[in-house]
């Protein structure tokens, strides 16, 4: 991760005065939302969300939100996997529902590439030199009070 690493957590549970879901972002700030979404892919995951979500779904409705919304966060970002998993909690179980699905896309090379350390095959080259003109060139002194 080049040194950059942060934890973004959904914590979710039922008690007695019903459910809750909270997120725990990486620098520790705690919300209490409705829907949430965290990571990478998570302004793609929200979009789904912020469209289909209704209070008091079933749970088979809901299952299918969270996966369409998991799905597209991980088409909108290269790092965020590839399987949707879910972890549904109710007030009489948790159900762990590993996978509840995989991705329909395969990585698969047409080719085999194989390079030395330091080094990128070139293609193909095409120089095109561009044609610039100044039109209007001004400075400006800036307040810095």
């Amino acid at each position: 991760y080049r040194g950059q690493i942060g934890a973004h957590l959904i914590l979710g549970g039922v008690d007695f005065s019903g459910s809750h879901l909270y997120t725990v972002g990486p620098y520790g700030s705690v919300n209490k939302l409705p829907y949430v979404s965290m990571g990478s892919g998570d302004m793609a995951a929200l979009g789904i969300l912020e469209d289909r979500f209704k209070p008091d779904m079933e749970v088979e409705e809901a299952k299918v939100l969270v996966r369409d919304s998991i799905q597209a966060g991980i088409m909108s970002d290269l790092g965020s996997g590839s399987n949707v998993d879910l972890c549904v909690i109710t007030a009489h179980a948790v159900d762990y529902i590993r996978p509840y699905q995989e991705s329909p896309y395969t990585a698969c090379r047409d080719r085999k590439y194989k390079y030395s350390p330091g080094t990128t095959a070139l293609l193909s080259e095409k120089v095109v030199p561009l044609q610039l003109e100044l039109v209007n060139e001004a400075v400006q002194r800036m307040d810095t009070h």
